[in-house]
């Protein structure tokens, strides 16, 4: 990581987003001991999404193949190709009476069945995933995407910074997705576009007890994050327009 360039975002940040959550970063990587190994439990679920809170309180974590409590977290960060459940397609839809309560964010198994046909197919390019805090981040460490878990007023500073210098209207996406997937799977997968878009997620319902009532997710490549940054002092962010929206980041309550 560059360190100078970690410095001058965090000064930036402090300036335009003032009182506003530092963001998270991960990489895949083979080497072991970047941050504590997150062990799976050993009965029960275990939501992704509520694991990565300890990131954002500034714990570095580690995730291997064998660290998730969730079936959909593993394949979502690209740790399995095999889907968590039997009758998935059924799950996510109208369920099975008297077998299986459906969770309805399909209209009916079929659809679900072409979403899954259409799904990208990812696998981990690392042995290891890791997770830390912007401001922990050491010379070591190589970010390859950057995650924001913020309020409305954040959230549309980093929308109209990411169309700065982009001439389409969409540059930033929300493709339907379980929390993880749109933080991990989604982002990681624009790295390989000419014209890296961000994504705005978290619209799981199945992920929303673990953030904040009020809080979403926008998470963007590196490389698309690094030109962002460099904008910032040219960019909307000067005007007194943004200043009564920083001010009210201002009052607001960190994570």
């Amino acid at each position: 990581m560059d360190l100078e360039f970690k410095d001058c975002f965090i000064s930036l940040w402090e300036r335009y987003f003032d009182g506003a959550e530092f963001p998270i970063i991960f990489y895949y990587t083979n080497q072991e001991g970047c941050g504590e190994l997150v062990q799976a439990p050993s009965t029960g679920h275990q939501c992704f999404i509520g694991v990565l809170n300890r990131v954002r309180k500034g714990q570095a974590l580690c995730f291997g193949a064998e660290s998730f409590g969730c079936g959909g977290a593993k394949r979502y960060l690209g740790y399995t190709q095999e889907m968590s459940m039997p009758n998935f397609e059924y799950f996510l839809s109208c369920g099975i009476e008297g077998e299986m309560e459906g969770e309805r964010y399909k209209k009916s198994p079929e659809i679900v069945r072409q979403l899954i046909k259409n799904s990208p197919q990812f696998e981990a390019p690392g042995n290891y995933i890791v997770f830390k805090r912007w401001d922990k981040l050491d010379q070591i460490d190589k970010p390859e995407v950057v995650i924001f878990l913020a309020q409305p007023d954040v959230l549309s500073g980093l929308f109209t910074l990411t169309g700065f210098e982009e001439v389409e209207r969409e540059s930033v996406v929300a493709p339907f997705a379980a929390g993880c997937g749109s933080i991990v799977l989604y982002p990681y997968l624009e790295i390989e576009r000419d014209r890296p878009r961000g994504v705005l997620g978290m619209f799981d319902v199945s992920a929303r007890p673990y953030v904040p009532k009020d809080t979403l997710s926008y998470a963007v490549p590196m490389t698309k994050f690094r030109s962002m940054v460099d904008d910032m002092d040219e960019s909307f962010l000067i005007t007194q327009s943004w200043a009564k929206v920083n001010k009210r980041i201002k009052g607001s309550d960190k994570f």
